[in-house]
Formats: C-alpha cells, sequence, structure tokens
C-alpha cells in the first residue's frame, strides 16, 4: 500500500494541488492510504473513510503515527516538503514545494526568517529519511541540489502538475483591455506592497487601467490599503476568496497577469493565467522564466520598475507569454504506483 502524507497542507496552492492529486488518484486503481490535516475533513467525505486518518497538524502527532505504521506501507509520498521523521523500510519520495526553506528573502520580518531558518534546518536533517525529491521545475532541482548539499542529482525528480482551470459553462467572457490581475493570498513574500505602490504610481500618470485582486477578509492591514486607495478614487478591485469557476472568469476578463512575488517554488497563478489567455509581466526572478518566457518583466524591489511595467503593457505592443512548463500527473502516478 502506498502512504500518502499530506498532514501539514490545508490552504492556498498546496491545498489545491492536494485535492487535484487525491482526484486524481481516486479515479486510478492505485491503493492508497491518506493521512491529512483534521483541518480539511469536509474536503473529502468522499473518501472511503478506512483509508484517511485527520490528525492534528504538528510533528508529535505524525511521529507517532510513522511509529506505528512504520511497517505498513512499501511506498510513501510526503506532499508537504518534510520527509518521514523516522527511517522506514519503504520507497520514500518527498515533494518539495517550498523555496522559502532554500533561500529566505531579506525583506520578511526578523521573526518569519527565523521560522523559515528553524523549519529549513528540520527539513535538511530528515532528507536522509526519504530516497527521493519531486520538484516542479529545473530550478527548483537546482535550488535543492546546493541548499541541501545534495550530491545525487538522480534523487530529484521533476513532476510539474496542477489542475486544469476550466470553466463548468459555455458563458462567453469578454476579455477587456488594460486590467491586471495578481491572483494570490496574502503572505510578506507576495510584495503586494510594492504592487500596490507601482500601480498608484502609474495611475497616477496615465488615468487608465485596473488592478484585480484576490485577498481574503484576513489578509489584515493590507486590506485596510487597498481601501484607502479605492476610497481616493484608484480603480483596485478586490474580489475576495474566489473558488475555482470564479478564478476562470476573472482570468479570462484580465488581459494581463502581473506577479510581483518575491519568491515562488511554481508560481501556479502564472500557469493558470497563461492558459487561460494572459500576458505575464512577471518579477525578474528566476522562478518567473522557469515557467514561461513573459511578455515583460520588472525588478519587484522597485516601484519605479513596477509602475514602469504597467506602462509598457498598456502603451506599446508587446509579445505574448510563452508557456514552458505543462502538467505531467500522469507521469506521477505511474511514478507512485
Amino acid at each position: 500500500m502506498i502512504l500518502i502524507d499530506a498532514l501539514y497542507i490545508n490552504n492556498s496552492g498546496g491545498k489545491t494541488l492536494l485535492d487535484y492529486l487525491i482526484k486524481s488518484i481516486e479515479q486510478s486503481n492505485i491503493e492508497v492510504f491518506y493521512l491529512l490535516d483534521d483541518r480539511i475533513t469536509a474536503d473529502y467525505l468522499h473518501i472511503d473513510k478506512n483509508k484517511v486518518l485527520y490528525l492534528k497538524a504538528n510533528f508529535k502527532n505524525r511521529f507517532l503515527f510513522y511509529i506505528k505504521n512504520k511497517n505498513k506501507f512499501h511506498k510513501v509520498f510526503c506532499f508537504a516538503n518534510i520527509p518521514p521523521p523516522i527511517k522506514l523500510n519503504a520507497k520514500i519520495f518527498t515533494y518539495f514545494h517550498q523555496r522559502l526553506f532554500l533561500a529566505i528573502p531579506t525583506e520578511l520580518t526578523l521573526k518569519f526568517k527565523a521560522v523559515l531558518l528553524i523549519k529549513s534546518k528540520i527539513v535538511k536533517y530528515l532528507s536522509r529519511n526519504t530516497d527521493f525529491w519531486i520538484v516542479q521545475t529545473e530550478l527548483m532541482k537546482d535550488d535543492l541540489l546546493n541548499g541541501f548539499n545534495i550530491n545525487t542529482p538522480e534523487k530529484i525528480k521533476i513532476y510539474p502538475f496542477y489542475p486544469p482551470l476550466l470553466s463548468n459553462t459555455q458563458e462567453v467572457i469578454i476579455r477587456k483591455k488594460n486590467i491586471f490581475i495578481y491572483v494570490s493570498t496574502y503572505n510578506p513574500h507576495k510584495n503586494f506592497e510594492n504592487l500596490l505602490a507601482g500601480f498608484k504610481l502609474f495611475y497616477d500618470k496615465n488615468k487608465i487601467g485596473e488592478l484585480h485582486l484576490t485577498l481574503a477578509e484576513n489578509s489584515g492591514d493590507i486590506l485596510f490599503e487597498i481601501n484607502k486607495l479605492l476610497t481616493n478614487g484608484y480603480p483596485i478591485i478586490n474580489h475576495g476568496f474566489a473558488d475555482r469557476e470564479k478564478l476562470v472568469t476573472i482570468y479570462k476578463n484580465s488581459e494581463f497577469l502581473v506577479y510581483p512575488s518575491l519568491s515562488e517554488s511554481f508560481g501556479l497563478g502564472i500557469i493558470e493565467g497563461i492558459e487561460n489567455g494572459c500576458n505575464v509581466i512577471g518579477a525578474n526572478l528566476p522562478y518567473t522564466t522557469a515557467v514561461c518566457i513573459p511578455s515583460l518583466l520588472f525588478n519587484p524591489y522597485s516601484v519605479d520598475s513596477i509602475a514602469d511595467a504597467f506602462e509598457s503593457a498598456v502603451l506599446t505592443e508587446i509579445k505574448k507569454t510563452e508557456q514552458l512548463v505543462f502538467n505531467e500527473i500522469n507521469s506521477l502516478l505511474k511514478l507512485l504506483n
């Protein structure tokens, strides 16, 4: 039997990928057992209760689970960066998707950097318990090789996978000129502050364009800043949390996807935007060019550079974005099976 250990996944892009992985597994004939976070119990009521265990996500619970079941599985797929806490007599695959464990941006708060550093050291220590790492891009492979001093490149497999973002309706959606969208939850490295400042500078000069966001109600002070800008006449529309169907409409309404994040392992939003017809205006960082040839690049640390990119997008003819990475879910399932 194969264990799918996703105990530390409960939201954001990782949850989107987990939903897709579980859906794909359930449609196959792979015999699996799931270890999942108890905060997402309601999302998987369709899974046979005899092949899933929900626990409070912490190191102690995960450790005790592995001690109790150390001889039960012949393969293990750890889906949240962290290999098993003990050595197992099984083939272990660890899906690594947190680039912040390898390169911590200096702009983050001291507390956040300290937490990342501790987690990184834990993952590096436990790396002896995995046989293979699975990553989404060549860039992540190189970063992992260097970050964890891995001297066996063949232990790192590249299997990008993501759910196709398709509409369930036949509604005709009209793409609007000069609409920018940034699909992301709030985290310090997502760089919303510079994005808003850059859009403000651009709009003050050109009086054209709209910026659309998908920030949930619990996104903190950034929502106060957005509301202040909106009150002062800046066309910034926050759609709040958007489900998959709503996201399709938002992407297809938009001409450009803007992506200012300071660190990404994959950038699922970039792929979704491209596959729904948006041209990408992205941070001039390796994660962007690992998944596409963007229409425009900007310095994400510079408000002026972001403003200039907005201006170039609406006032000049830019090249169409070219996608470089594609879904390989079937290859991943074959590897696990």
